[in-house]
């Protein structure tokens, strides 16, 4: 293995090297600006990620596929020695943790510091070196987008981490399983690892993770625009705040029936073993957790079956799949919107906008975790111009992002200055 050290046009389409360039530039001079100096510097990056399939299935065991977009978080970062990470995001306030002190602070929950001070703690619970820097980040990955802007924070802190004390030879598995480590123990989210497994390997990847220390990931080489589509992701512009409890209630429903058969996840069991008891699961657990689970069954199938058809160059089978995946989101997993506030259904607009412009044609489905956020859709290149129209007449100029896919995960950056 090798450290990744990745160039622009490595990382970013031809038509933005240049303006990432000047991005990386301006963020020197803001570093410089924030903490009155900078001495020798490196550059990082992480990116954001799309969940193409396997919605709400990583935490169960289950399988994904999905893959690091063109939108990233950047770092300039200066090595220091003084015991502490300092890092300035811009627009938002500096964190700073002692690496004398890398215990859970329960007060830190759901800030950017306990994701810092957990990655910091995954690396040295690992055996592996953590060190002092000082950085200053720039992103444009959307908070609440889908796009996991949370992941990619703990991927490039840990990404910063590996390059600077470990030679850069952490592999992106491990760094992904500290980054999980520090949502779910120090922020205290219970995701599951997908987001930062996308983020950290890069590329298209299909994920089976069926043993969480070894998962099996498959790269697929898929190029949207030969089969005529772009990939957009739509901000419906809904309202996250207080939705723990909506995202949590998913794998607690889950893994309450793996626990009737005394199982820790449902990957553990099949679909069979939940048709052949239902009628008990019903009454002891409820409705929608029999349906969350058998979505959690069907969705694996069709992972499979949407990495069967790109490998075949069968884009409408594709297609189907990622149309069944967001009817099965919908109607069986039920995070399209909140119970708590159904008065609010963003998403539900969103996904009506996106069928009527659409005609039948592309693919449309909720993206990421749901409830409020972005929607997914795959758009036939000649009809992309109407439907960002028709999108944006209802959710606001800049709300569809046209999106590449990034062949490169969290890397240290070669910056031409």
């Amino acid at each position: 293995m090798k450290p990744v050290i990745s160039t622009i046009n490595d990382i970013y389409p031809a038509a933005q090297a240049e303006a990432q360039k000047q991005r990386y530039k301006n963020a020197v001079a803001a570093f410089a600006e924030h903490f009155g100096s900078i001495g020798e510097h490196r550059y990082f990056s992480a990116p954001g990620r799309t969940e193409i399939c396997g919605n709400h299935t990583d935490h169960n065991h289950g399988k994904v596929f999905a893959a690091s977009v063109n939108l990233d978080i950047i770092a300039v970062v200066e090595p220091t020695e003084d015991g502490r990470i300092m890092i300035k995001s811009e627009g938002f306030p500096e964190d700073s943790i002692e690496l004398s002190d890398l215990n859970v602070h329960p007060e830190e929950k759901n800030t950017s510091a306990s994701l810092i001070r957990g990655v910091a703690a995954g690396f040295r619970n690992d055996g592996l070196k953590v060190g002092g820097f000082r950085a200053y980040t720039t992103s444009d990955v959307m908070k609440g987008s889908g796009l996991s802007s949370s992941a990619a924070f703990e991927v490039l802190v840990g990404t910063i981490l590996s390059h600077l004390y470990n030679g850069g030879m952490v592999n992106p598995v491990k760094i992904a399983q500290i980054s999980q480590y520090a949502e779910n123990v120090y922020f205290g989210k219970p995701s599951g690892l997908m987001d930062q497994m996308a983020s950290s390997v890069g590329g298209f990847i299909a994920i089976d993770f069926k043993d969480t220390e070894s998962p099996i990931i498959e790269s697929v080489p898929a190029d949207f625009e030969k089969f005529g589509h772009a990939l957009c992701i739509v901000d419906a512009k809904g309202d996250h705040a207080d939705l723990t409890d909506e995202y949590a209630a998913i794998p607690t429903e889950m893994k309450s029936i793996a626990g009737f058969f005394t199982c820790e996840n449902l990957r553990q069991l099949s679909k069979d073993d939940i048709m052949l008891n239902i009628n008990v699961l019903r009454e002891q657990f409820g409705d929608r957790a029999v349906l969350r689970t058998i979505h959690f069954f069907d969705e694996n199938d069709r992972v499979d079956k949407l990495v069967h058809a790109l490998k075949a160059g069968s884009f409408e089978d594709f297609l189907s799949s990622v149309k069944e995946s967001g009817d099965s989101s919908f109607k069986y997993l039920q995070n399209i919107y909140a119970n708590s506030d159904i008065k609010h259904q963003c998403l539900s607009i969103a996904l009506n906008v996106a069928e009527f412009s659409l005609h039948r044609k592309g693919a449309c489905r909720v993206h990421g975790g749901g409830f409020a956020g972005t929607i997914q859709a795959f758009v036939p290149l000649d009809m992309l111009q109407q439907f960002k129209m028709n999108i944006e007449r209802i959710f606001g100029t800049g709300s569809c992002h046209v999106l590449s896919v990034r062949p490169v995960g969290g890397t240290e950056v070669k910056v031409d200055e």
